[in-house]
């Protein structure tokens, strides 16, 4: 099969290359992928989180396409079953012809939007949806409560403020810029705060003494000390960065708050029992999709799907700039 990978941290070392089919697990699907998006975890793996390459590395765990092969044990899907997914970021990964992938981490794709628009969804749709509804364990009983969301505009962000409005949460997003701001608040965003400023004024100056639910999807180190502050007593805290050294979560103590960590790779990484959980979301998002209850985030695709487009998006990622998702798709899937 054909794959596009990089050979160290360069960001002109993405190859096109040959590989042997993947082999198939027993849960596996194989794939012909059809199209992907990208996502700041491949720019990182790239620029050498797990080390140095020493040969090419096939990233992207983004993916939408039709299922050709099946596992042995495979009961959830049938060949020629369209699906999308996020995959496993110890296994290669969506930017190559085919990829084999755990079913239990796959979802049937929307039928309703285009494929360009359900490749942006997987791992953005799976983290906001942890995060809201097992991390901060949201309900129905929620739903005059008020969430706080740090970077709405990002990828994460984007997805989240729009379930938590759909659970009916007052969202508080921050967005930074006129494009941002307008971004969350077609998104569903009930006000919007600047994160480069005063958090904690300007939460209160909207009339917010506290908020009840708050994610920080970005340099958490910088919004502890705020968000300690802002979260209410009984509150809960949730964020998907890696910190840059210890937390100080003694403000958290006398308001019995809580504070979690949100990977979403960690249940297919570690084999977790409740492994299917991913495959069940995925299903509700893609009938959130396909009923316009969700949004997708697709702001631009950048066209087929090969070493050279995939260095172009990788570069706008690293330059930060970018709103929504950066999509690739082949112009004649089969």
């Amino acid at each position: 099969m054909k794959a596009y990978g990089p050979l160290s941290k360069n960001r002109d070392t993405f190859i096109e290359f040959e590989a042997e089919l993947p082999a198939l697990r027993p849960h596996d699907l194989l794939v012909k992928v059809e199209g992907i998006s990208v996502n700041p975890i491949d720019t990182k793996i790239r620029q050498g989180i797990k080390g140095n390459l020493s040969s090419p590395q096939i990233l992207g765990w983004d993916g939408v396409g039709k299922v050709v092969e099946t596992g042995s044990e495979v009961s959830l899907f049938k060949v020629g079953d369209a699906v999308f997914w996020a995959g496993d970021v110890t296994r290669d990964g969506s930017n190559a012809e085919y990829e084999a992938v755990d079913e239990r981490v796959v979802g049937f794709a929307p039928k309703n939007i285009s494929l360009e628009h359900a490749a942006a969804m997987p791992l953005t749709s799976l983290t906001a949806y942890e995060l809201l509804f097992e991390k901060l364990q949201i309900s129905e009983k929620d739903n005059n409560k008020s969430i706080l969301i740090i970077n709405g505009a990002g990828g994460v962000g984007s997805v989240a403020t729009q379930m938590a409005r759909n659970a009916g949460l007052t969202v508080i997003a921050t967005a930074s810029n006129p494009q941002a701001i307008h971004w969350v608040k077609d998104l569903g965003a009930d006000f919007t705060v600047n994160h480069h400023e005063d958090l904690i004024k300007q939460v209160r100056d909207l009339g917010f003494q506290n908020v009840d639910y708050i994610l920080i999807l970005n340099a958490v180190d910088q919004h502890i000390a705020a968000v300690s502050e802002l979260i209410a007593p009984q509150g809960h805290i949730a964020n998907i960065v890696q910190p840059k050294g210890p937390l100080n979560l003694e403000k958290l103590a006398h308001k019995s708050a809580s504070f979690s960590f949100e990977w979403m790779y960690t249940k297919v990484v570690s084999n977790t029992s409740d492994l299917i959980s991913q495959h069940d979301a995925l299903n509700k998002i893609s009938k959130w999709l396909d009923e316009g209850i969700l949004k997708s985030t697709m702001t631009a695709n950048i066209g087929e799907i090969n070493a050279e487009n995939l260095k172009k998006a990788h570069l706008q990622i690293e330059n930060n700039r970018t709103i929504g998702k950066i999509v690739l798709t082949n112009s004649n899937p089969s």
